[in-house]
């Protein structure tokens, strides 16, 4: 049974509301959902979103009172939290989106296509996962937030094969494509050590794409680990401080 989605919208501009609800409508008949109530301010927000079992939040960034940045913080501690969805005519806001971990975040004006993307995207974390799956750490973002050209990319930490740092930014490897992230490498491997091991003081690979590691032999004679990763060419390096995965890598798939 297909159960729709149950809504709450907030935005200070009356004809944002209703231009989303809308689309809202137009969406209804590939994915299915029921606006339960809208506000224009966080104060009378919380207390609505709190009495009532919603799914998704969908919230603008600038408002007065409070921003929808502090609206999602509340909204975290909730008992059973929304997913949260940022819409919002401004591009700065897409890193502290994701430490609140927004499922999304789209720019106005908002298209179908893209609301409808990201309300599927909140069906897909609804799933129920296996029993056996290791719990997610908390705080961890599900996504990382890449701008280029001016539009926002959201990337799936699970689609990400390595991060490797260059100069003042991070190579964010996919199996498609490569993206530029501005962030710390020894940031990033503290939030998501459980997802990713550090193969090389430069480099971080995910534990869950990693297919095996290769001797491979240099020019000048000398041999050297390097790993190899699911769906990607490329052959990453394994310093002598880090060859120690190798061995629990090897015991993990003994076992």
């Amino acid at each position: 049974m297909n159960t729709a989605l149950r809504l709450f919208l907030v935005d200070d501009e009356l004809p944002a509301l209703n231009r989303l609800q809308d689309i809202l409508s137009d969406c209804a008949q590939e994915c299915p959902n029921q606006v339960i109530g809208t506000a224009t301010n966080g104060m009378s927000a919380l207390p609505q979103i709190a009495e009532h079992d919603i799914d998704v939040v969908i919230l603008d960034i600038q408002m007065p009172q409070m921003s929808g940045i502090e609206i999602a913080k509340k909204l975290m501690k909730l008992a059973k939290p929304p997913a949260v969805i940022f819409a919002t005519a401004f591009e700065d806001y897409g890193v502290a989106a994701f430490d609140v971990q927004a499922v999304d975040y789209l720019l106005k004006p908002i298209r179908q296509d893209r609301l409808l993307t990201a309300l599927k995207r909140v069906l897909e974390l609804r799933k129920p996962t296996s029993t056996t799956e290791t719990p997610r750490n908390e705080g961890m973002r599900s996504h990382f937030s890449v701008t280029e050209r001016g539009r926002i990319h959201l990337i799936p930490t699970s689609e990400a094969r390595f991060l490797k740092a260059e100069q003042k930014y991070i190579t964010l490897r996919t199996r498609d494509r490569e993206y530029l992230l501005e962030d710390s490498l020894t940031k990033l491997e503290d939030e998501f050590g459980s997802k990713f091991v550090r193969i090389h003081r430069n480099c971080l690979v995910s534990r869950d794409n990693i297919a095996g590691f290769e001797r491979e032999v240099q020019d000048g004679g000398e041999a050297h680990w390097v790993v190899v990763l699911r769906d990607v060419p490329e052959r990453l390096p394994v310093s002598r401080r880090q060859q120690h995965i190798i061995k629990e890598f090897k015991k993990g798939h003994d076992g």
